[in-house]
């Protein structure tokens, strides 16, 4: 495996176009963080570690609307890698965009963590985009 985001980012959203209730991946900070700005934005429900023998893992629980008894629409319609291992995306404060015009977010490597676009703008910060999802 190469990128273990863009892994990351294509289980859940595997997970949610199949209709599953939880994913898992393996463990680290980034992976950590990322997980917790989709708690915290509303598109996941809740994000918790587990420890497997001597593995530690990531299970998300996925979000799902309600359209009527039988249908549910993903919380997350899409989400994609901006920033790759062979090109780095950067980004000054004045460059942050909205994402789908508001909808989405741009998840962003500052110097002071990971945060949103939105967070980001607002501190006055650029950095590396590592995703965006809406």
């Amino acid at each position: 495996m190469f990128d273990p985001i863009s892994d990351m980012l294509t289980r859940i959203r595997n997970a949610q176009k199949s209709g599953k209730k939880e994913v898992i991946f393996p463990f680290s900070k980034l992976k950590l963080f990322i997980s917790q700005i989709l708690e915290k934005e509303g598109f996941v429900e809740l994000v918790r570690m587990e420890k497997d023998g001597n593995h530690e893992n990531i299970h998300l629980s996925l979000k799902y609307k309600k359209i009527s008894n039988t249908q549910k629409l993903p919380a997350i319609t899409e989400m994609g890698r901006v920033s790759r291992i062979g090109q780095r995306i950067y980004v000054k404060k004045d460059e942050i965009k909205k994402v789908k015009n508001g909808y989405g977010i741009l998840i962003i490597s500052t110097s002071k963590g990971i945060m949103t676009g939105k967070e980001a703008k607002k501190i006055g910060l650029g950095g590396e985009i590592i995703c965006q999802v809406w």
